[in-house]
Parts: structure tokens; sequence; C-alpha cells
């Protein structure tokens, strides 16, 4: 198993994009009570990000059109 090098973000730009977008779409956004309210928020983020929101891949449509599409 390899690891990433200390200093060295770029050799895991995925991880580091998707921390990106957590931190500056909604961590920084907000006032926290505790952290059972941010594992609520991330929960339901985490959802929405990936079902309902228009993915490129797919055409620009949500993965629930994609799959009433099919069906």
């Amino acid at each position: 198993m390899e690891h990433i090098e200390s200093g060295k973000p770029q050799q895991n730009a995925y991880v580091e994009r998707s921390n990106r977008t957590v931190r500056y779409e909604w961590l920084s956004q907000y006032l926290w009570k505790d952290l059972e309210e941010v594992q609520q928020y991330a929960t339901q983020w985490m959802i929405d990000y990936i079902h309902h929101r228009p993915n490129m891949n797919l055409g620009g449509i949500t993965p629930k059109q994609r799959l009433a599409m099919a069906a």
C-alpha cells in the first residue's frame, strides 16, 4: 500500500477536490451548534450531492432521472 507523502496533497487530487468542495460549499458557510448537527447536515448534503444534483457524465440529468428513463 502506498501512502501520500507529507506536504504532497496533489498526489490524491480526487480527495483534495472533495475536501475543498465540502469546506467551501457548506462547512465554512454556517455556524454549528454541535457535532451532531454537522453530521446530520453532512449526511443530507451527501445524499443531495450524489442523487439529486445534475451530473454532467449523465448528460446534465440527475441519477434519479436516469433511472426513470431506463425503466
